[in-house]
């Protein structure tokens, strides 16, 4: 058993699906193109190209750094399937490095154009150097091949990979349809085995949504713990004793633990500060079109082209200022978390935990300096007298399972209020009474074909895929924050509009093979799908 505090961090790395015909489509459900496709798959695209410069390779580097100075650190990463699909996809990646050759060709005009004004001229330059090393490191060190680098750091054992559901689903929304939840998870487990070569150990919640019923089909796919919030274990049957500072398991053996609440509403309150760049003002959407050529998509919208010159506060950003902030901020939030583990080892019989979880693109794509914060607080915390940094298995295996209180959280989620309102709210409702109608056709699909190969076999497969991205808690998500509605609402309808297609030509018997191949083309994630993962357990 550990002796002291324990700090456990666990990163949700995830990004939405988008369509992968970047530039337009025609390829939409009974052969009609759908007008918002090629825009939205254009603008998400560029969105998952900064997320790769700016979360995720930073994420790598940090990761290196660490282990190259013998730093102990331990971090999870919760790697969705969606986000494992694009790092996989060498058409995808390709055009990775053409739009990292658009950031350089545009870094050169930028040093010219800002040759009269010295601190943005110096900005420009350390940027367009980053990228030119940030292309070299992913192109060569890495070899393209980002999941195999995260996979050395899972055998190393600094870091723990967990699963996640295949689509990023909202699970309790669909414990109603148990084809359904068996269905996000067995996808899950087939893909990370696929990227991983094993079985995990821990199953990340999507938006941390607990409930009961979810109990059952962990266990019976052999995961050994997940993550709830604070107030599902608070508000937990019998109440767990100790809180969010210690494990509780389940009647049958499923371990939770607690996400701490104040390691959010602290990261949030210390990536505020003014010397933080503002990744809001882009060049790509300062500039006239004119400048910023390469970087419009169909209709002349706007994408991002990572020269971020300005503050929160409107002057220049200084990157050396910037730095030494988030090393303060790293050194404010680990007294924080000592400060809470102190007073919890006062009430305790055991080593008190802090998990720590934290969305990864709120550490890179949406704070830059994100990356800096962590690693200097795993340097600070390596100090004597530091706490001891796991991972969550690392941990609960040098627990004793007898010590564990038996209990049931509660019904409970991130987001707004804590109980799934982001994901079931007016302006997404609409949605759910269509995709539990398709739902329900899907599992009678499963249970009438149950044997076929060939063509129906593929169409059969394909109704599985999009049943499946239309179970994205994305798409809700971003229709209660009103961003990109469009293309949320898009997304949904999309990929039912492509389900009752398929459902109704196999209904009449007969199946457009142009048409499927290039859907499949479209919506090719999980390659491996078998659609009888929908039919019920006997």
């Amino acid at each position: 058993m550990p002796a002291g505090p324990v700090i456990s961090v666990v990163l949700e790395a995830h990004e939405p699906f988008f369509c992968k015909t970047a530039s337009g489509c025609s390829s939409c459900s009974a052969n009609t193109a759908n007008p918002a496709c090629g825009a939205g798959s254009s603008l998400e695209e560029a969105r998952f190209f900064e997320s790769l410069s700016e979360t995720y390779l930073p994420l790598l580097e940090m990761l290196e750094r660490l282990d190259r100075d013998r730093v102990p650190f331990r971090l999870g990463i919760a790697v969705s399937p969606v986000l494992c699909h694009h790092l996989g996809d060498r058409d995808l990646l390709r055009r990775y490095l053409d739009y990292t050759g658009r950031q350089i060709e545009f870094g050169k005009k930028e040093i010219r154009r800002c040759r009269g004004k010295v601190r943005l001229k110096n900005l420009a330059r350390y940027y367009y150097d980053k990228i030119i090393e940030r292309r070299f490191t992913f192109s060569e060190r890495y070899d393209g091949d980002i999941l195999k680098v995260l996979n050395t750091f899972r055998r190393k054992g600094k870091v723990e990979l967990l699963a996640a559901p295949a689509t990023h689903a909202f699970l309790p929304f669909y414990v109603s349809y148990p084809e359904a939840v068996q269905a996000q998870v067995e996808v899950a487990l087939s893909s990370y085995h696929h990227c991983f070569g094993k079985f995990p150990q821990g199953f990340f919640l999507s938006e941390t949504g607990w409930t009961g019923e979810l109990e059952a089909t962990l266990r019976a796919y052999n995961l050994g713990y997940t993550v709830a919030e604070p107030h599902g274990l608070a508000y937990g049957d019998p109440p767990a004793r100790k809180g969010s500072f210690y494990p509780v398991r389940t009647p049958r053996g499923v371990v939770v633990l607690g996400r701490e609440f104040y390691s959010g509403e602290d990261l949030r309150e210390l990536s505020e500060s003014p010397l933080y760049r503002d990744n809001r003002k882009d060049s790509g959407y300062d500039l006239p079109a004119a400048k910023v050529g390469p970087f419009l998509g169909p209709g002349g919208a706007r994408g991002p082209t990572g020269y971020k010159y300005y503050l929160r506060g409107g002057d220049v950003y200084d990157p050396a200022a910037a730095s030494a902030q988030a090393a303060r901020s790293a050194e404010v939030f680990l007294g924080r978390r000592l400060s809470r583990l102190g007073a919890a080892a006062a009430l305790m019989d055991g080593p008190p935990l802090s998990l720590c979880v934290f969305r990864a693109g709120d550490l890179g794509r949406s704070w830059y300096e994100g990356f800096d914060f962590l690693e200097q607080f795993f340097r600070l915390g390596a100090r004597p007298g530091g706490p001891r940094f796991m991972t969550p298995a690392e941990y609960l295996s040098k627990q004793q399972a007898a010590d564990f209180q038996t209990s049931v959280p509660a019904y409970s989620s991130g987001g707004f209020n804590g109980y799934g309102e982001t994901w079931l709210h007016a302006s997404n409702d609409w949605a759910y009474r269509h995709l539990f109608r398709a739902l329900e056709r899907m599992i009678e699909l499963a249970e009438r074909f149950p044997d076929d190969t060939g063509l129906k076999e593929r169409a059969l497969n394909q109704a599985a895929r999009e049943i499946l991205l239309a179970q994205s808690s994305d798409w809700p998500g971003m229709l209660y924050r009103q961003e990109s509605s469009g293309l949320a609402a898009s997304g949904i309808e999309d990929a039912l509009r492509n389900f009752t297609t398929i459902y109704e030509a196999l209904g009449s018997g007969y199946i457009s093979t142009e048409w499927l191949t290039r859907l499949e083309k479209r919506h090719g994630i999980f390659p491996r799908i078998n659609y009888r993962i929908f039919r019920k357990k006997r």
